[in-house]
């Protein structure tokens, strides 16, 4: 089974002029995949142990699928221990900024060049990863901050739909999206390298390597923290002052070899997620 996906721009589809949408999805094994832009997600298994697949965010494709694969959400046991009193901060860049502008979280303004167009690859696959595409809210924020808005309302109905409250249950988050009592949600996406593709005029495509993280954090959790290893591809498309996205596909790997490394502890896992803010501004 394949597990990467993409999606192409076309135009005239449905009632919303040109800049819709085509997607290739993931077959279930079942035959009754949900549509969905960033790849396919299945209907709640009746086995808990079923596979499921993220739909809406390209990032986060490989690392939810083995997450999910893990069974139920959590199970009793003692509640992990009071986060420090000072949360996580979002961290930004120092020094003269990359960029002068600011969508909520998400960095714009990026310039019209090779360098811009990665840089913005690299800060959308953080954002398109981030745990704010769990929240119905926050979702359609980033969702409209990075994209071409001539293909935002196709993607926001079937994104929208694949994050239903079974699938959220699914991968052991409360049906609205919260994280359960004790628990602490991760999803973070950290880009490890960029290459431009290719790069012509108002156009460019750009591979964003990444290594990601997400599960619960905490005891009593039965998806513990895990990472994953993709590439991102991106093809950007220059609208007014700022690169956005036109599609997506990932493809897993390069992955390196596991190291020696002693796996944390549910409270140190939950204690960094709590001290160490992610970064607004990735290159």
């Amino acid at each position: 089974m394949s597990l990467g996906d993409e999606h192409d721009g076309a135009s005239g589809a449905g009632g919303g002029g040109t800049g819709q949408t085509r997607t290739r999805l993931p077959d279930s094994a079942s035959g009754d995949g949900y549509g969905g832009v960033y790849g396919g997600a299945r209907r709640p298994p009746r086995n808990s142990r079923s596979l499921i697949t993220v739909v809406g965010v390209v990032v986060l494709l490989i690392a939810a699928i083995a997450f999910a694969n893990r069974g139920g959400g959590t199970e009793d046991g003692p509640a992990a221990d009071a986060a420090p009193a000072r949360d996580a901060a979002p961290t930004a860049a120092t020094g003269i900024k990359p960029v002068a502008g600011k969508n909520g979280t998400i960095p714009t303004g990026y310039s019209k060049d090779e360098q811009g167009a990665q840089s913005a690859a690299a800060n959308y696959a953080v954002a398109l990863g981030s745990d704010g595409m769990f929240n119905t809210a926050r979702r359609h924020e980033i969702v409209r901050a990075v994209h071409d808005p001539a293909v935002v309302d196709g993607l926001l109905s079937q994104i929208d739909a694949a994050y239903s409250p079974a699938f959220l249950k699914n991968v052991g988050l409360n049906e609205d999206g919260s994280t359960p009592e004790g628990l602490t949600f991760v999803s973070r996406t950290v880009p490890v390298g960029t290459k431009v593709i290719e790069s012509s005029g108002d156009t460019a495509t750009v591979e964003v390597w990444c290594t990601g993280l997400v599960g619960l954090a905490g005891e009593g959790s039965t998806k513990p923290v895990t990472e994953t290893w993709f590439t991102l591809t991106q093809k950007l498309k220059y609208i007014g002052d700022d690169w956005k996205v036109e599609s997506s596909s990932q493809r897993e790997g390069p992955t390196p070899v596991n190291g020696d490394n002693r796996a944390s502890t549910a409270d140190e896992i939950a204690s960094a997620v709590a001290g160490y803010g992610g970064f607004t501004y990735a290159r």
